[in-house]
């Protein structure tokens, strides 16, 4: 889906910036975060690990189209956002790519190999930490 088709589709509106709000939404963030390394990783805890740093991935985003003066809906049109109004194509195919590991875990009962959630947990928190965090 395309900047355009979010905004036809009302998935995407235009709003204020929001301060307290994008404070709340990284604070919010960071306590997944803490939740996330209060659990060591094993193939028991893998997959709910890919899904917290996934959530606090998705709440830096959130933040971040606030402060860009956009309120997004569904976690495609983040995708479009990271692309279009971002400019940075790289930040919306990693976070697709996070989005469809995270479906397949949440909606499809998909279990995820141990070294592989650990390069997927590295991966979602440099973007968050590294990238996204970076331009609020």
């Amino acid at each position: 889906m395309n900047w355009n088709e979010c905004n036809e589709k009302k998935i995407v509106k235009e709003t204020r910036r929001d301060d307290e709000l994008i404070e709340s939404l990284i604070k919010s963030s960071e306590k997944r975060l803490k939740v996330n390394e209060r659990l060591d990783i094993d193939e028991v805890t893998s997959s709910t690990k890919i899904s917290i740093v996934y959530e606090s991935l998705r709440e830096i985003l959130k933040a971040l189209a606030i402060s860009k003066g956009f309120k997004i809906y569904n976690h495609e049109c983040f995708c479009a956002f990271l692309d279009y109004i971002c400019n940075n194509k790289s930040f919306s195919v990693d976070f697709d790519k996070f989005r469809r590991i995270r479906n397949k875990i949440n909606y499809y009962g998909k279990d995820i190999d141990l070294e592989e959630a650990k390069g997927i947990i590295k991966d979602i928190l440099f973007l968050r930490r590294e990238r996204l965090l970076e331009i609020i």
